[in-house]
Formats: structure tokens, sequence, C-alpha cells
């Protein structure tokens, strides 16, 4: 038992060490926002010292993870579904429902690579459904039909995706939105509180 604690605990300085670059962090950005020494922060990445609560809470709060994290710790009774992205058209799609049928809600990104510059002009597609789009973040360029709009943080649309259909960056930055889909054409239905 003392060799795996041992293990878990060798294996907590790389990890700290890995976030703290992710994050594009020095050590003095770290202390500062810790308030730990920048000789203690190194000495934890290192492996010189052992890590402790009081030293692992603060970290785990700038570095915005779990404690569990941090640790390595394995995920066991999390009722929780971890559901995969999906990668198409240069977009990820993260489905945040698991019902077959019906309306599905997916999450999108639509993220620019560099290799893969998006075209000039785009290539709209069809399929059966209706599609609900709220935009989270960025500026979403939307086409269906002959219609070309550009939809900011806070605003939706809805189509019938039998017609042309295309969505992408506005302006070349990355676009994220809350899309609800429903496969045999099923609409959002939005109620309003009227005033009384």
């Amino acid at each position: 038992m003392a060799k795996k604690t041992d293990q878990v605990l060798d294996a907590v300085g790389p990890r700290l060490r890995a976030l703290r670059k992710q994050r594009g962090l020095t050590l003095a950005e770290v202390a500062t926002a810790t308030g730990t020494s920048e000789s203690t922060l190194s000495r934890l990445e290192s492996g010189g010292r052992r890590p402790t609560l009081e030293l692992l809470l603060p970290l785990a709060r700038v570095y915005g993870v779990p404690l569990g994290d941090l640790v390595g710790a394995p995920r066991t009774g999390d009722p929780r579904i971890h559901l995969q992205p999906i990668h198409r058209h240069g977009m990820t799609f993260i489905p945040l429902t698991r019902r077959a049928g019906g309306v599905q809600a997916f999450k999108m990104l639509k993220m620019l690579i560099p290799s893969r510059p998006q075209p000039a002009e785009p290539t709209p597609q069809t399929h059966g459904g209706y599609e609900w789009v709220y935009v989270l973040n960025g500026r979403l360029r939307l086409r269906v039909g002959d219609r070309d709009l550009v939809l900011s943080p806070g605003e939706a649309a809805e189509f019938d995706t039998a017609l042309p259909h295309w969505l992408g960056s506005a302006d070349g930055h990355p676009v994220e939105t809350l899309v609800l889909f429903g496969p045999q054409g099923e609409r959002a239905h939005v109620r309003t509180r009227t005033t009384r």
C-alpha cells in the first residue's frame, strides 16, 4: 500500500509542471496567485517536496481543475456521463443528450485549424431535420438558402436542415454554440411570459 501511495505522490510534480506550462504560467505568477513561494513550487514540481493538502488546494483553484486531477485519483463512483466529442467538418460536437431519436442537444465548437483554413466560399449541405442554434461565444456566420447572416453571442436562429445551410466563423476566430437538432423536423418550442 505504501508503495502505491509513493507512486501516486511521485507523479504529482510532473503533473503540476505540465499544468503550469499548458496554461502558460511562470513559477512567479503561480506563486503570486497561490501565496506559495517559488522555491516551494519548484521543489513540488521536481519531486523535492511532498505535496500536502495545504499546497494542492490553492494550485487546484489556480489551474481550474479538481483536486483529484492533481493527484491522478481514479474516477470512482462518478455518476456523471462523460460523453465523447465528435469531430466533423472542422467542428467539434459534444453531445449533451444520449436519448435515441427525438431532439438531440450538442455544444458545438468551430475552430479554425491553420493547416485547414476556412474556405473562401462556404459549401452548404442539406439533410433531414430541423436545427436551433444559439451563439455562446464568438461570431457565427450562418448561410441558409440565399440568406447570409452573422450572429453574435446571445442570438439564436432556427431553420429546416433540408434547406442548403452552412455554419462557420464570421471573423476567423473560434465560435461556440449550443445546438438542438431534431432529426424528424421537430422544432424548438419557445414560450414567452405574458405580462399582466
